[in-house]
């Protein structure tokens, strides 16, 4: 279907992209990692080496996805709310990809510590673990920071998805409701560590408003109403 008829769609195809981020964020730690053994992480991480990069690629493509996301999304509401698209292209884009690619120099550090370089020769191998596995604690430490803008972006994009009048209402409320949920994660992440699993559990059901979104766009596009849709065709 033509993009200019249902610029929906191409957002809803775009948020697929980030479909990605579950493979270093969730996938990698369960599969690599072991909780307080810093030798049998990086042992891990040296049999698996390939799958290891594969979580840093993710993360660079996503933090490339992420800004063509929130342009779609841009032109997408710019003739409902231009101020909250804004926001939504820069706290769901611009600082979220940043981001992403500068914590791929914490899972970076951690291969090549690993990896064991020459010129790492003055670590033994234990001090090499425990500093690789303080990276991939860093980079924890820096998804923990991030899911503020995972948050923050979502309630303008509630916003304008509750007042567009293409999209249904109870998606845009989902999106704020998910919005909060991800600034409780992050509060409990940085201050209690300890509930941060048994908090991810519980705030399961609100942080699939965004899935519902992707879902909706993907599946029945949006098109805007007539004033709408004359801003994105004049939009570049």
């Amino acid at each position: 279907m033509n993009s200019n008829r249902n610029p929906g769609r191409v957002a809803g195809f775009l948020y697929l992209l980030l479909l990605a981020a579950p493979l270093r964020l969730l996938y990698i730690p369960t599969k690599l990692f072991v909780a307080g053994n810093a030798t049998a992480t990086a042992n891990n991480i040296a049999a698996h080496q390939t799958l290891f990069r594969m979580g840093i690629a993710a993360d660079l493509f996503c933090g490339v996805a992420l800004i063509f996301l929130v342009l779609a999304f841009y032109r997408l509401f710019k003739g409902v709310d231009s101020y909250l698209a804004v926001l939504v292209v820069i706290l769901g884009g611009v600082l979220p990809a940043a981001i992403d690619f500068f914590n791929t120099l914490n899972d970076a550090a951690a291969l090549i510590l690993v990896r064991g370089a020459d010129f790492l020769s003055v670590f033994d191998k234990p001090q090499r673990d425990a500093l690789a596995m303080l990276f991939l604690r860093l980079h924890h430490q820096e998804v923990v920071a991030a899911e503020v803008l995972w948050g923050l972006w979502l309630f303008p994009l509630g916003l304008l998805v509750y007042k567009s009048r293409f999209l249904p209402r109870f998606i845009g409320v989902w999106l704020i409701i998910n919005c909060f949920a991800y600034l409780v994660l992050s509060f409990i992440g940085l201050w209690f560590p300890h509930y941060e699993a048994t908090a991810s559990n519980y705030a399961f059901p609100a942080e699939l408003g965004e899935l519902a979104l992707m879902l909706w766009l993907v599946i029945k596009g949006a098109r805007p109403h007539p004033v709408e849709a004359a801003a994105v065709a004049a939009s570049p």
